[in-house]
């Protein structure tokens, strides 16, 4: 089985910060900043496109009939905004 790798925030402001030169403080900064306006467009709901790495934006789903798993019950889900990404064309060809 394939171990899956987990790429955190840290891991991020670490190798950012031994490639550039800057302190882990300052690329700490600059990450939350850049993780903050993206969240704060998001929630205003505009569209955050990354030229060649995608692109974020905010979807409504349908409300819709669901069934309670347990009891076989019918159940109303309400609609709800859910954020979806699409990757850009570059990233899909370094995934691929």
């Amino acid at each position: 089985m394939k171990e899956v790798r987990i790429l955190t925030k840290k891991d991020i402001v670490m190798k950012v910060s031994n490639e550039t030169n800057l302190t882990q403080i300052d690329v700490k900064k600059i990450v939350q900043k850049t993780l903050d306006v993206i969240s704060e467009s998001l929630q205003a709901g505009e569209t955050v496109e990354l030229r060649n790495f995608g692109v974020f934006k905010v979807k409504t789903r349908r409300g819709r009939l669901g069934r309670n798993p347990r009891t076989g019950q019918e159940v109303t889900v309400p609609e709800k905004k859910v954020v979806v990404f699409k990757p850009g064309l570059i990233l899909k060809v370094k995934v691929k």
